[in-house]
């Protein structure tokens, strides 16, 4: 069989045109992305910004696709996931929607088989090489990867006023005993020692709680049934978050997660315990200087552990206009799409090549103790348990806050992990 030679001046043609396709394809397929998309999140009024500032740039680069903003308000998303839960069940699901990694998304939606697996978008972008691959397997199954994350943030954050705690003549506690040694004397002064807020906030302080009393190790044996919430040590979680909701302020059940932080703006409040989208509310809308307006400090016990959550967008099966969710999830998963939501969001990007030098003094202290701290999952946050399990714990924690029983909390948390498989 005769083999022809390509003549060199036809070879050069065939590749200067193959490299302008392949120069061009990128531009080509996002031309195609055309339409409406819907995200699905609960970040609205101060958490706004920093998605409105993606969308904005998305929009700019995609002039034929309009994003449909669609946010519902409500602490942690308790409303929004409500709403999503509605829309999943009858078949009417967003473009894409906000989804914590972990079992909110896994032992939720995943194991439903609600998502698409995203697998080919992790190769064609490359983001198996830049996304930490702990973070990976919590949004991975078997079968397939099955969101994309837009962000780190940090549950176990003390938050204060550094000139407010000197003109009290306090510190920063280290331990929670240190905090019921110091309590006394703020509240002495007429200052509340800690701020809180309604039901999950509450369920957010119990997580540092905990962590600081059982450590990361049996922490993470809750969540893996090794460790019961009936053990002694597990029952003590309870005692001690009791004594600290002494410290508390009464109308608690009534106040946002921003109204507890302002309590310490204010100077009503010497500490509030929350996560680090506190930082992006203080700075971004409340236009506080990081490091002189107010400090932060790891929850009191927790020191060296960085308790973590991880906001994600996935794609559900049916979605509409998949063609454009698709754009919107490669836009969010880039390194400038990331690095212009997270300093505004008071996160981290989990970007490995994230440019830091965008970010303010706290985001990067962040970054530092995520490299190098033991990390944990977050279950006010979805990480650790299930949607089943972080419902029925907000009645556990309603019963708890009335009746402040330890050890019929700890029978209930035993019952409901049960009931939703924990360690199954």
């Amino acid at each position: 069989m005769e083999v022809h030679r390509m003549k060199p001046r036809w070879s050069l043609l065939l590749i200067g045109t193959l490299l302008s396709i392949l120069l061009v394809a990128p531009t080509a397929a996002l031309a195609q992305a055309t339409g409406e998309v819907e995200i699905f999140s609960w970040w609205a009024g101060d958490e706004g910004p920093a998605l409105e500032a993606i969308i904005r740039e998305f929009e700019a680069r995609h002039p034929g696709v309009r994003i449909n903003n669609a946010t519902v308000t409500g602490g942690a998303g308790v409303n929004a996931k409500a709403v999503l839960k509605t829309r999943m069940l009858g078949g009417d699901p967003p473009g894409t929607f906000q989804v914590h990694a972990g079992q909110e998304l896994i032992g939720t939606w995943v194991i439903a088989r609600r998502m698409e697996d995203l697998t080919f978008l992790f190769e064609e972008q490359g983001w198996f090489d830049v996304f930490p691959a702990g973070l990976i397997d919590l949004i991975s199954t078997e079968e397939g990867v099955w969101s994309v994350p837009v962000n780190i943030h940090r549950s176990n954050v003390m938050w204060y006023i550094p000139e407010n705690l000197e003109r009290w003549g306090v510190s920063v506690p280290k331990t929670w005993e240190e905090f019921l040694e110091i309590a006394p004397v703020l509240k002495a002064q007429g200052v509340i020692p800690l701020s809180l807020g309604e039901n999950w906030t509450a369920t957010h302080l119990w997580e540092s709680v905990a962590l600081a009393v059982l450590g990361p190790e049996k922490w993470q044996q809750l969540w893996t049934g090794e460790l019961p919430f009936t053990a002694p040590e597990a029952v003590a979680v309870w005692d001690l978050f009791g004594r600290i909701l002494e410290y508390t302020n009464a109308d608690a059940a009534s106040l946002s997660w921003q109204q507890a932080t302002d309590m310490i703006v204010t100077g009503e409040a010497a500490f509030n315990i929350m996560g680090d989208w506190a930082a992006g509310y203080m700075a971004t809308t409340l236009g506080l200087e990081p490091g002189k307006d107010y400090g932060w400090a790891p929850s009191p016990g927790t020191e060296g552990i960085f308790m973590m959550l991880s906001d994600s967008f996935g794609l559900p099966v049916g979605a509409p206009n998949r063609d454009g969710v698709l754009e919107w999830l490669r836009w969010i998963g880039s390194r400038e799409a990331q690095d212009i939501f997270n300093p505004l969001k008071g996160s981290i990007s989990p970007r490995l090549d994230s440019d830091l030098s965008k970010y303010g003094p706290y985001a990067q202290s962040a970054a530092r103790d995520w490299q190098t701290n033991v990390i944990v999952g977050s279950l006010a946050h979805g990480v650790v348990a299930n949607e089943q399990f972080m419902n029925d714990f907000a009645t556990v924690m309603e019963i708890f806050l009335a009746t402040r029983n330890s050890q019929a909390a700890a029978n209930a948390a035993q019952a409901i992990a049960i009931q939703s498989g924990i360690g199954r």
